[in-house]
């Protein structure tokens, strides 16, 4: 299945590097569409691409000297801690459910990414040291739940929350997105691998499709007006919210048991 994944890869990668958004969002409804995998296994396999993903763009960031290593490994061991959970619920939950929950989170990102040029900063980076902890603590733990159940990287969360509720520059949380997600992308997607939950043999040509498309993508958005790709792709993400959220309850849909 290397072209398949491929293919899937690089869509995933070149939107994602268009608008800067974790390629887990668009693989995920790419290989339920077009794989026909069930939504577990979209989710849990989604998630191995992420690690391998996060791993590429971390080592970018951090040549550039826009890591913030101490903030990244708090987070790190804050969603590593909650990643489990998520996985733990979505094995519990039934096929349709799950993409009900997956199109809320799609029509959640869509409104963001609309909002992203209005929304004020809440905490700056001058805000007292405690308020700035308390508020990484919840992300960093939402963060890991979020990513473990949807299958994602958990960046376009902790990102435009980050920017809002901490004070962190766009760049510098990007940065720390990436590097903190690692860790806990791998520990889901290993826990997703136990229930059964990932497809090794797609997992070469996604990972490799991703880092190309994404590569690619990030030189096209340079040429491109932001505003006009950010409603784009938030457009495409609404209609396939919109596909996930009229799931309806099959007979023979089971959801699967986590084996940990």
């Amino acid at each position: 299945m290397f072209k398949p994944g491929l293919l899937v890869g690089l869509v995933a990668g070149l939107m994602g590097g268009l608008v800067g958004i974790g390629g887990g969002v668009i693989m995920t409804p790419l290989m339920t569409e077009i794989l026909k995998f069930r939504q577990h296994e979209a989710h849990g396999t989604s998630l191995v691409a992420v690690v391998f993903t996060g791993l590429a763009g971390s080592i970018v960031y951090y040549l550039h000297g826009s890591v913030d290593l101490v903030v990244a490994v708090g987070i790190a061991v804050l969603a590593s801690s909650t990643v489990r959970l998520g996985v733990r619920y979505c094995n519990l939950l039934p096929e349709y459910l799950l993409k009900r929950y997956f199109g809320i989170l799609l029509v959640l990102i869509s409104i963001l990414l609309f909002a992203k040029p209005y929304l004020p900063h809440v905490v700056d980076a001058d805000s007292p040291a405690w308020i700035r902890w308390g508020i990484l603590i919840i992300i960093g733990s939402l963060t890991g739940f979020i990513s473990g159940m949807m299958g994602i990287g958990g960046g376009t969360f902790m990102v435009p929350m980050m920017v809002l509720f901490v004070g962190t520059l766009q760049v510098g949380a990007q940065a720390i997105s990436l590097l903190s997600m690692i860790p806990a992308s791998a520990l889901g997607a290993w826990t997703h691998f136990k229930a059964g939950n990932v497809k090794p043999q797609i997992i070469p040509g996604l990972v490799t499709g991703v880092i190309i498309g994404a590569y690619a993508g990030g030189i096209f958005a340079h040429g491109l007006a932001e505003d006009i790709l950010r409603a784009i792709f938030a457009i495409l993400l609404l209609y396939t919210a919109f596909r996930y959220l009229r799931a309806r309850p099959s007979p023979s849909a089971k959801a699967c048991n986590t084996d940990s």
